[in-house]
Formats: structure tokens, C-alpha cells, sequence
């Protein structure tokens, strides 16, 4: 991962870094479409796992939504520390995020 991806914070440094990216692209997928999406500074990663399946009594969608996990301290993409519940939800945010699934 990582090919093509630049931080961008005039909109001098969007343009070259699209030029840049799309070609990127091009030359490695032969497609020079790319993704633009917004930089996040600091941010924090937070995991919830899901289970679902068909119930086979009833015929519904069960869903089981397992308390979070914050999993910003990694290296190398590599997890060292997980933390549940995280410390940084508020019991809203929390339910909310829940109800999203």
C-alpha cells in the first residue's frame, strides 16, 4: 500500500501531487484513476467487530456487535496495543457508531 498517496496542503501541492498520482497510477495499474480523500491528522483507530448471520429459527439477520477497540498504537501497521473499551468514546458516540452497523 501507499503507492501514489501524498499529503496535500495548498492547492498547488493538490494539483502537482494529482498530475503526479494519476501517472503513478497509470504507469503501475495501467488506470490512471486515483481516490482523493481528506488527510486526517492524528487520528485514532477504533475497531468494532461484527458477527452476523441468518437466524435459522426465524429467517432474520442477527447482528452481534462486540464492544470497541482502540488500536492506535501500532508499528508497521502492526497493532502493539488494543484497549477496550476505548477511553476516547462517549457512551453517544458509542451507541451510534453501534447503531451504523
Amino acid at each position: 500500500g501507499g503507492k501514489g498517496m501524498r499529503i496535500c496542503y495548498t492547492e498547488a501541492e493538490l494539483r502537482e501531487g494529482f498530475q503526479l498520482s494519476t501517472a503513478e497510477a497509470k504507469s503501475f495499474f495501467g488506470d490512471e484513476r486515483v481516490f482523493v480523500e481528506k488527510f486526517i491528522e492524528q487520528p485514532h483507530h477504533i475497531e468494532f467487530q461484527v458477527l452476523s448471520g441468518i437466524n435459522p429459527h426465524t429467517g432474520d439477520m442477527d447482528i452481534l456487535v462486540f464492544p470497541e477497540r482502540e488500536c492506535s498504537i501500532q508499528r508497521r501497521n502492526q497493532k502493539i496495543i488494543e484497549e477496550s473499551p476505548s477511553t476516547l468514546l462517549t457512551p453517544e458516540i458509542r451507541r451510534e457508531m453501534v447503531r451504523q452497523v
